[in-house]
């Protein structure tokens, strides 16, 4: 640890949370990689997809009961609201008390996604953003956080914005059908899924 890490507990904080996801990018390749190898690739693209709506719903469920989801810095190289650069997600830009509006919202430098890329997986690699529609559907059936853009499929940055849930949409995810993945068209246009 040089000098100014030891005084910046901040940045070391962020160069920690990086390394978690790097690890966390690891992991899910590495069981994603395990189910392609030994699902073929549609069975286990389809595995991965149905692991995701079970982890999103997860992590919705700890969101809805007041538990923190991922570090509030450090997943990604830079957060922008309103086209204001910020660090900590706490301390966003915008009025107080103002509702988080996520077309306003983007990030670059996702970790996760540079992980994907180094190690030539994006199609793999980007089931992982399928997180987002799911946890806030498991948050609130009725909406759906899907992306803009996705630095994980190759886009220069990650952009989102929310919408309605289709009655469809909300039971092919109770039921984790396949069928689910034309959640968010990005996505499965990048992983792959949307090639019948």
């Amino acid at each position: 640890m040089d000098e100014k890490e030891k005084t910046d507990p901040l940045n070391d904080a962020i160069k920690q949370v990086r390394v978690m996801g790097v690890r966390l990018a690891l992991i899910h390749l590495a069981f994603s990689r395990v189910l392609v190898e030994t699902l073929g690739e549609r069975k286990g693209k389809e595995a991965v997809l149905k692991a995701m709506m079970e982890y999103g719903r997860m992590v919705g469920e700890r969101n809805r009961a007041g538990q923190q989801d991922l570090p509030f810095y450090g997943i990604q190289e830079k957060c922008i609201y309103d086209g204001e650069e910020f660090v900590d997600k706490r301390q966003r830009p915008g009025g107080a008390g103002e509702a988080f509006d996520f077309s306003r919202y983007r990030v670059e430098g996702c970790i996760l996604a540079k992980v994907f890329e180094e190690c030539g997986e994006k199609e793999l690699g980007c089931l992982y953003c399928y997180v987002d529609a799911a946890k806030s559907m498991a948050c609130d059936p009725a909406r759906k956080i899907v992306h803009t853009a996705c630095e994980g499929v190759g886009d220069g940055y990650c952009g989102f914005k929310v919408v309605p849930t289709t009655e469809k949409e909300r039971k092919d995810f109770e039921s984790r059908d396949i069928a689910w993945k034309e959640v968010d068209s990005i996505l499965a246009k990048g992983s792959g899924l949307d090639r019948d």
